[in-house]
């Protein structure tokens, strides 16, 4: 069992790491990164404890005791930080206050809004439930056993059926070059679309904040607050030359920003958002766009495959040198071309 552990432990925390290195931005905190770490980890540990459980309970050996309490670590693990723990930073992250009080404060009277609104429809189906079934003699534990495990198993076989189907029809459609083409064609332009929305949207926000700065008195109360969104906008200018915004309009309310701390909070966490938002577009058109790009060069190889030596020629990476250069270009052109078809 012991060698069992030795793959599955490794492999599980390997699982969680790359996923975090591919999924996670470049200025995610990091106190962010371990609790979404540590999440993904408790889900992931029925890798390990069936497993295991199946094994103590058809061996002679009794571990039942040191698998429940690695069963209890997992559950309530799971359960504090999906209930409590991921939305109360989800919210605080999500805040535009400028102090960590605040910031905390907001994070928690939102939550409190989505548990009542969910907690009275909890207690309405409840009530529903009793008057219903006058004569129910079973307990409000195992009600909500029932309950819980009830939505698991659906969740989980929704989200098994769908990729034990969508995933190798996604594999099977993509191996032919012209239906990828085409497939590419259209998110490239459906992306281009919302990027350009999104740039607009920026831009708007920039404009706002621009201008309600330059309205704003140095001995105005509320001017650290606004020093902070400027401090904001000129790091994003400094990481990001390229960006200029155009098309920037105001609204009707736009200039109302400077009342109060509440509203320079809401400036902060719109121009965060519209930030946010136009970078994720940002990437995800160059991802497409990258991609588009690499299947062109792989359609090309592989129709002058025997002209280039089975060499692989790309367009986008600079050629590789050296002795092992060539050797590596014949690894992509099967790779690429032969492989992955």
């Amino acid at each position: 069992m012991w060698v069992f552990y030795l793959i599955s432990l490794p492999l599980t925390t390997g699982m969680v790491l790359l996923t975090l290195r591919y999924f996670a931005g470049p200025d995610v905190p990091r106190y962010v990164l371990f609790t979404v770490g540590y999440t993904w980890f408790c889900s992931l540990s029925i890798i390990i404890l069936v497993p295991a459980d199946i094994w103590a309970t058809i061996s002679s050996h009794h571990e039942n005791g040191g698998i429940s309490f690695f069963w209890s670590w997992s559950y309530w693990s799971t359960f504090l930080l999906t209930w409590a723990v991921v939305p109360l930073i989800q919210g605080f992250e999500d805040a535009g206050d400028f102090t960590l009080s605040e910031r905390l404060k907001t994070s928690v009277h939102v939550n409190l809004v989505f548990y009542l609104i969910v907690g009275s429809i909890g207690l309405f189906g409840l009530i529903l439930l009793i008057i219903m079934h006058k004569f129910w003699s079973g307990s409000f534990s195992g009600l909500a056993m029932a309950c819980s495990n009830t939505f698991g198993l659906v969740t989980g076989a929704f989200l098994l059926g769908f990729g034990l189907s969508e995933i190798p029809k996604r594999v099977w459609r993509n191996a032919d070059w012209t239906t990828r083409q085409k497939v590419l064609s259209h998110k490239i332009a459906k992306m281009a679309v919302g990027l350009d929305d999104a740039h607009e949207e920026l831009s708007n926000a920039i404009v706002v904040a621009q201008a309600t700065s330059n309205q704003m008195s140095k001995r105005d109360p509320l001017r650290p607050y606004m020093d902070v969104i400027d401090d904001m906008l000129t790091q994003m200018f400094r990481e990001d030359p390229s960006f200029k915004p155009q098309g920037g309009r105001f609204g009707g309310n736009d200039m109302d920003y400077d009342t109060d701390e509440k509203s320079m909070a809401t400036l902060r966490r719109h121009l965060r958002g519209a930030t946010e938002e136009y970078y994720r577009y940002k990437s995800e058109y160059m991802t497409y766009v990258l991609e588009a790009l690499e299947l062109e060069d792989t359609i090309k190889n592989y129709e002058r495959r025997n002209s280039t030596g089975w060499k692989y020629i790309s367009s986008i990476r600079p050629a590789r040198t050296g002795k092992l250069g060539s050797v590596f270009d014949t690894l992509d052109m099967i790779g690429f071309c032969l492989i992955r078809k």
